[in-house]
C-alpha cells in the first residue's frame, strides 16, 4: 500500500494490541452474536458490510434476513428489478447503496462467473465497494490480513496513541491503515481482529461520552488513559454545516389511492418515489394556487387537512416539512389522472411495491395513527 505523508507517534505501541483484543473478543464474541458472523460467505459479509455503513446492528438485522430470503445468492440480486430492490431496502436510507449492490452485482455475474474476488484490489474497483468495504470483505470472507479502518478503528487507535491528528483527513486514516497492516493475521484472526475493533468501539471505546475504560482490554496500552484524556481524542474538524430545505409534503388521496410522484435519476433520493411536494413552506391559499396549476381547483378538492411539521435529516441536508392530506372530490377523479404526473397507489401497492424513503414515513404514519 502507498505510504502517506502523515507519521503517526508511539506506533510501536500497536505491536501490542492484538492478543489482548483478540482475547477479549472472542471471550465476548457470543454476546453480540450478529447473523453475518454466523455465516461468512462472501456475498453475506458483502451485503451484511453495505447494510451496517451508517446503520446500526440492531436495525440492519429483520431487513438482512428480509433481504437473502428475497435475493439468496449474487445472481438473483443482479436479476432484481429497481423497484422491487427498493422496496426491500425501504427504511434503511442511503439508496445509492442498493444501487450499487445491484451494479456490482451484474458486474460479478458477467466478470466473476457470480463471484465476490478473494483480491482487495479487485473488490475495490467494484460499484459501492470502498478501502473500508474491501479490507472487511477480504478480511472476513477470505482471511486476508488487511485492517478495515472505520470510526470504530480510528477512535481507538488515536486514544492509544494519544494521536491528534485530524481524523477527518483522509491522509490520517491512511496513516492508521499503514500502521495497522504490520501487525494483522491472516487466516481467520484477520477477520476476528477487524469484528474486534468494531465491537469494541461500539460498547467500550464509546464516540459520546465517556469510554468504559475499566472494561478496555487496551486500557493499560492506552497512552489517552493513562493522561485521563480519553474524550481529548480523536480529533476530528466539524463537519460542513447542513443546508436546510422547507418543504411542503402532500398527501393526495383519490379515494383510498395516493398520488406518487417519481424523483428525478439524479440527485437526492435519485429515481425513488415520493409523496408530492413543493418547495416552501405554504398557506392554503398558496397551495391552492399550486394545485391550479396541476389542474385541480376548490371544487375538485373535497377537503384540505393540515398536518404537523415533520423533520428529516440527510448528511448534508436537513429537511424542515409542513404537510397537508388532500381528499380528492369524486368527480375530480379523472381531471387528476389526466393533468398530473402522479402514480395512483393502492393501499396493497403501497405494502407491497412501492417504496417510500423515511424522509416522508412521519406523514404516512401519521395518518395511519389517525385511523
Amino acid at each position: 500500500m502507498k505510504k502517506t505523508d502523515c507519521t503517526l507517534p508511539n506506533t510501536a505501541i500497536l505491536n501490542e494490541i492484538t492478543e489482548p483484543l483478540l482475547r477479549w473478543y472472542h471471550a465476548q464474541e457470543t454476546e453480540r452474536a450478529l447473523p453475518w458472523r454466523e455465516d461468512v460467505t462472501p456475498y453475506h459479509v458483502w451485503l451484511s458490510e453495505i447494510m451496517l455503513q451508517q446503520t446500526r446492528a440492531s436495525a440492519v438485522i429483520p431487513y438482512y434476513h428480509r433481504f437473502l430470503a428475497k435475493l439468496p445468492t449474487i445472481a438473483d440480486l443482479a436479476a432484481c428489478n429497481e423497484d422491487a430492490l427498493m422496496k426491500l431496502w425501504q427504511g434503511l436510507g442511503y439508496y445509492s447503496r442498493a444501487r450499487n449492490l445491484k451494479k456490482a452485482a451484474c458486474e460479478l455475474v458477467n466478470s466473476y462467473e457470480g463471484n465476490l474476488p478473494a483480491d482487495f484490489e479487485q473488490l475495490l474497483k467494484l460499484p459501492g465497494i470502498g478501502r473500508y468495504t474491501a479490507s472487511a470483505i477480504g478480511s472476513i470472507a477470505f482471511g486476508l490480513p488487511l485492517p478495515a479502518v472505520d470510526g470504530n478503528i480510528l477512535r481507538v487507535v488515536m486514544r492509544v496513541l494519544a494521536c491528534g491528528e485530524d481524523i477527518a483527513l483522509p491522509a490520517v486514516k491512511r496513516a492508521v491503515e499503514d500502521a495497522l497492516t504490520p501487525i494483522y493475521p491472516a487466516g481467520s484472526e484477520a477477520g476476528a481482529l477487524n469484528q474486534a475493533f468494531m465491537d469494541l468501539g461500539a460498547i467500550v471505546c464509546l464516540p459520546n461520552g465517556a469510554p468504559h475504560c475499566a472494561a478496555c482490554p487496551l486500557a493499560r496500552l492506552c497512552l489517552a488513559h493513562d493522561l485521563g484524556q480519553e474524550q481529548k481524542f480523536p480529533v476530528k474538524s466539524a463537519k460542513k454545516k447542513r443546508r436546510v430545505e422547507k418543504l411542503t409534503v402532500l398527501l393526495i388521496y383519490q379515494g383510498k389511492n395516493l398520488a406518487l410522484h417519481k424523483r428525478p435519476e439524479k440527485g437526492l433520493l435519485a429515481g425513488l418515489w415520493e409523496l408530492p411536494n413543493l418547495a416552501g413552506h405554504l398557506t392554503k391559499a398558496q397551495l391552492y394556487e399550486a394545485l391550479a396549476e396541476q389542474g385541480l381547483t376548490k371544487d375538485d378538492i373535497a377537503a384540505v387537512q393540515k398536518l404537523p411539521a415533520a423533520k428529516h435529516i440527510f448528511s448534508h441536508v436537513e429537511w424542515q416539512m409542513h404537510g397537508y392530506k388532500i381528499t380528492l372530490a369524486e368527480a375530480a377523479s379523472q381531471i387528476a389522472e389526466a393533468k398530473t404526473e402522479f402514480v395512483w397507489a393502492s393501499p396493497a401497492e403501497l405494502a407491497d411495491t412501492y417504496s417510500i424513503p423515511s424522509a416522508f414515513q412521519y406523514f404516512l404514519n401519521f395518518l395511519e395513527k389517525e385511523k
